[in-house]
């Protein structure tokens, strides 16, 4: 039942599910909580642009991913925290300016024949060791960062204006949080693709959300649900030969439509 954890990429794929889902439970946490949840998905459809660029000029597809995205985040920021009235406006011109610039730097780039599946959908058992680590240290700086700025985290999430006025730095927090969510956004990609991981960072604090008594319980719980659906969806995948981004998403939808079905009757 279990022999597919004898092979190694699937342990690797396994172990990546899980430092991600510590990372989006985190991240995903603070953007449902601080309603940035469409600057995640403008940030990550705009990373695309990114790739786009990596391909033409043949550099490292998610580092150029994530300078992208992290530009495309601090842009987002600057003008929510100027006009919050247009926020939406602004992520929906990102959002289509990202995906037409990644479109059009690979039409450009000359003999192109990668897998753009991969990046759109995610590749998870493609994840290596070096992949790992390097996840792994992005789990560490979300951690440190929830651990040591966690009151004000919760003064800013809860009441950004008292918290200003108590002298909590709520700019520079909310550029944090913005440039945390575009790298949570790029090391996710490889595990569901730019198209799907809104869902991830969103579905498992929603439902973390509705049994936390406060901000940290969230936290937790959010990355025990995240890793719970990418473990069961890998299973699935290999089980049924299917995409293990989708599948991931699928269970992850299925079990969030039948809380709320249960919870209202």
């Amino acid at each position: 039942m279990f022999e597919f954890l004898s092979y190694e990429f699937m342990q690797n794929a396994i172990f990546g599910a899980i430092l991600i889902s510590i990372a989006c439970g985190i991240i995903g946490t603070l953007s449902v909580i601080n309603k940035m949840s469409f600057i995640a998905g403008g940030v990550a459809h705009g990373s695309y642009g990114g790739i786009g660029i990596a391909f033409f000029l043949g550099l490292a597809p998610l580092q150029s991913a994530g300078v992208f995205a992290i530009i495309l985040g601090l842009v987002i920021a600057f003008v929510s925290l100027k006009n919050q009235e247009r926020t939406d406006s602004v992520i929906g011109a990102i959002w289509a300016f990202g995906m037409a610039v990644g479109i059009i730097f690979i039409d450009l780039s000359p003999g192109y024949s990668g897998d753009l599946m991969s990046y759109l959908f995610g590749s998870i058992l493609a994840v290596s060791g070096s992949d790992l680590v390097f996840i792994s240290l992005i789990d560490l700086i979300f951690i440190i960062f929830a651990v040591f700025f966690y009151a004000q985290i919760c003064a800013v999430s809860f009441d950004s204006e008292f918290a200003a006025l108590r002298g909590v730095r709520v700019k520079f927090l909310y550029y944090t949080m913005t440039t945390l969510i575009a790298l949570c956004v790029v090391i996710s990609i490889e595990i569901v693709g730019l198209i799907l991981v809104i869902a991830l960072l969103t579905i498992p604090p929603f439902i973390a959300e509705k049994f936390s008594p406060n901000l940290a319980v969230m936290m937790i719980l959010s990355s025990i649900i995240a890793a719970i659906f990418c473990v069961s969806g890998l299973a699935v995948s290999y089980k049924f030969n299917l995409s293990s981004g989708a599948a991931i998403i699928l269970i992850a939808t299925i079990c969030f439509f039948g809380l709320n079905l249960i919870k209202s009757k």
